[in-house]
C-alpha cells in the first residue's frame, strides 16, 4: 500500500501579518538554536527556533521573536550575512532585504540599542534575488528585472555590474571559491561568472521558459537545480550544459527551487497559488514521485534548515514547517 505523500505542516508559528518571505540563517551563528528571518508588508522579524528533532526536551517547536525591524515597504527578499553571531558580546545580527521600492537595505543590530540600516540604490526594477558572499560577508550580489546583476560592498558602492539578456531571477555564491557566482535568467540561461576577471566562464540552458528560480547545490557544486514552466530541472555541470533530469511538477507554473543544505539528492519546489492548493513539494532524486506534498492555501518563500531535513514556508499570518526523512 502506497503511503499518501500529502500532509499538513508538522509545526506552525503564528505571525501578525501575511509572510512574503522566510529564510533560515544558513551559517553557524554560534548558538544551538536556529535563527530565522521573515518579512511581511512593512517589517522584518528575527526569531529563534528549536525543534524536537534536535533537542530532546523540546516538544514540537520552541519559537521566540528576538527583534522586529520596521521596514516601511513590502519585504520581497532576505539574505543573511555570515557575520551574524550570537556567541559574541554584544551579539551581531546582520542581514539585507530587497523591497518593493527596488532598494536593498542592509540591517545591523546588537538586539539592544544599536539598530542601523543602510540603503543600497541602483536597480531600476524589481529585485528577484540577493545573497552575501558566504566566506567574509563583505559583498552582496543582487539580480533584477532590470536585466542586471550587481555586486555591492557594505558601504553601498557597486563593485561590479553584469548586463544580462533577460530578467535576473536567482543569484548564488560558491561556498568555497568566492570569486565564482551563478546567475539564472528568466530566458532559461544560467551563467557562472568569475568575479576576478568579471567574465562569464560557463553557461547552462534549460530550453524552457520562463525560468523562475535556480539554486546551486552547496553539498555538491557540480549540481544545479531550477524550475522553469511547470518542471523542475537538474544539471550536472561536468557532463552537459543541458539538464540531466527533469520532471513536470506544478500544474499552475513552478515558482521556487531550493536544494537541501544537508543532502545533495533532496530538494524542494513551490508552485504559484492556482487551482490546486498543494503547491509545496519535497523531492528525492532516487524517487520518481515527490516524497512529500505540502498542502498550503497560500505560501511565499522557501527555506531549508541548516542541519535538519526541514523546510519553512511563509503563509497567511503564519510560518509553516515540514519535516521529511533523509
Amino acid at each position: 500500500m502506497k503511503q499518501d505523500a500529502t500532509r499538513s505542516a508538522a509545526y506552525t508559528v503564528d505571525c501578525e501579518d501575511y509572510v512574503h518571505v522566510v529564510e533560515f540563517n544558513p551559517f553557524d551563528s554560534g548558538d544551538s538554536g536556529n535563527l530565522i528571518a521573515y518579512g511581511g508588508g512593512n517589517y522584518v522579524v528575527i526569531g529563534m527556533c528549536t525543534f524536537q528533532e534536535e533537542e530532546a526536551d523540546v516538544e514540537g517547536i520552541q519559537y521566540k521573536t528576538l527583534r522586529t525591524f520596521q521596514h516601511g515597504v513590502r519585504v520581497d527578499g532576505i539574505a543573511w550575512s555570515p557575520e551574524t553571531r550570537l556567541d559574541s558580546l554584544p551579539p551581531v545580527i546582520k542581514f539585507c532585504t530587497s523591497a518593493a521600492d527596488m532598494k536593498i537595505r542592509l540591517f545591523t543590530s546588537d538586539l539592544q540599542d544599536k539598530n542601523e540600516y543602510k540603503i543600497l540604490e541602483g536597480h531600476s526594477d524589481f529585485i528577484n534575488g540577493l545573497v552575501f558572499d558566504p566566506k567574509e560577508g563583505q559583498e552582496i550580489a543582487s539580480v533584477s528585472d532590470d536585466h542586471t546583476c550587481r555586486i555591492w560592498n557594505l558601504e553601498g558602492m557597486q563593485t561590479a555590474h553584469f548586463v544580462l539578456h533577460s530578467p535576473g531571477m536567482s543569484v548564488c555564491w560558491h561556498p568555497e571559491e568566492t570569486f565564482k557566482l551563478m546567475v539564472a535568467e528568466k530566458n532559461g540561461t544560467i551563467r557562472f561568472y568569475d568575479l576576478l576577471t568579471q567574465q562569464a566562464i560557463l553557461s547552462l540552458e534549460s530550453e524552457q521558459m520562463p525560468l523562475m528560480s535556480a539554486h546551486w547545490c552547496l553539498k555538491n557544486t557540480f549540481k544545479v537545480g531550477a524550475v522553469a514552466g511547470n518542471d523542475w530541472l537538474i544539471w550536472d555541470i561536468t557532463r552537459s550544459s543541458y539538464p540531466q533530469d527533469k520532471r513536470p511538477v506544478h500544474m499552475d507554473q513552478a515558482c521556487l527551487f531550493r536544494w537541501s543544505t544537508i543532502n545533495e539528492n533532496l530538494f524542494a519546489t513551490t508552485g504559484y497559488p492556482g487551482k490546486i492548493a498543494s503547491q509545496f513539494q519535497i523531492h528525492h532524486l532516487g524517487h520518481p514521485q515527490p516524497v512529500l506534498i505540502g498542502s498550503v492555501a497560500v505560501g511565499s518563500g522557501l527555506s531549508w534548515h541548516r542541519t535538519l531535513p526541514l523546510c519553512a514556508i511563509g503563509g497567511d499570518h503564519k510560518l509553516l514547517f515540514w519535516v521529511t526523512e533523509m
